[in-house]
């Protein structure tokens, strides 16, 4: 492990130069190895299952339609997001593998963050994709074309560009006096804000902002899409079909609330916890968080959609036979 290196040794430092110490979760360091095994074990689970999504999804013909291929850019995010953190994670409660160069731990911060605001985006155009279904299902064919689904994946991918690039120049900035010292198990922006001399006003208030006009506005464009397509749905006469287009709707939901709910509360606690929420529990919270949503992802749709159970059990039927 690099020592935390004392102001007096020098005024500032170059961020090129600095190294930083993740010391995984505060409180919790005699608990690593054990801690370590589910969060192991489901990131395991969540680059296995996601990547078998893929797979199905692209092999099966039947699949190749708007919701599923949404569904296979929301698996390859989950895949992506899990392997940026949890690699680094196991190092440090296996092998105390505790320091990271600057440069490595600003592109894990940026990789982190433009994958939570793709992931975002693409959980939006999930939810327009059912609203058209339900609200408009005679003009889903002519509305979501291949040509406007590789748009609107193309755009997700630019605007969390765009709106994460700017993190990296906010900690560039910053005048660094020697604190190195990271009380979590992976980079994020505000960890690294905080180790810095100078005023960071700046970059809680671009944080706060790009949760409130990015994130926050897709979970508003989500609500108004739900109202609208509930709004349809008790207009049906027949409970069944009502029935029907609910549940082709509750799996997203489930993914949407297991998205936001830890991921927001982490950020506020983060911010706005101070001794309200122990530091431990948001760390906890916020570890379990990159790999619990990218494993539940795949089975809850496994569950839910039977074209893929059906995939599945076809794939599963020819393995048994060949074996």
């Amino acid at each position: 492990m690099m020592p935390q290196m004392p102001p007096s040794s020098y005024n500032h430092s170059s961020p090129q130069d600095m190294w930083y110490v993740l010391i995984g979760i505060p409180g919790l360091e005699d608990f690593h190895t054990w801690i370590s095994i589910p969060i192991c074990s489901m990131y395991v689970l969540a680059v296995v299952g996601n990547v078998f999504l893929i797979f199905v999804i692209v092999t099966e013909r039947s699949l190749h339609e708007p919701m599923y291929i949404f569904l296979s850019m929301l698996a390859s995010a989950d895949v992506l997001l899990s392997t940026a953190t949890a690699p680094k994670m196991l190092a440090i409660f296996w092998s105390q593998s505790m320091d990271i160069s600057f440069a490595c731990c600003v592109s894990q911060m940026f990789f982190i963050h433009f994958i939570f605001v793709a992931e975002s985006a693409i959980l939006l155009a999930m939810a327009f994709d059912r609203y058209v279904a339900i609200c408009h299902p005679l003009r889903y064919t002519t509305i979501l074309t291949s040509s406007v689904i590789g748009k609107i994946g193309i755009a997700a991918m630019v605007r969390s560009f765009i709106i994460c690039l700017p993190f990296t120049f906010l900690v560039h900035r910053l005048r660094y006096c020697g604190r190195n010292i990271i009380p979590h198990s992976y980079c994020e922006h505000m960890g690294i804000a905080r180790l810095a001399c100078d005023n960071i006003r700046v970059n809680i208030i671009y944080g706060l902002t790009v949760a409130l006009l990015s994130t926050g506005l897709d979970i508003v464009f989500i609500i108004m899409s739900y109202t609208m397509i509930l709004c349809t749905v008790f207009q049906i006469p027949s409970w069944a079909a009502r029935f029907k287009a609910l549940n082709t709707c509750a799996s997203h939901i489930c993914v949407i609330l297991m998205f936001y709910a830890p991921a927001f509360f982490s950020f506020f606690a983060h911010r706005f916890g101070g001794e309200t929420i122990p530091h431990h529990v948001h760390i906890l919270v916020a570890n379990l968080y990159v790999v619990v949503p990218p494993m539940l992802n795949p089975i809850i749709y496994g569950v839910k959609t039977k074209q893929i159970q059906d995939r599945v059990f076809l794939l599963y039927s020819r393995i048994t036979t060949c074996c």
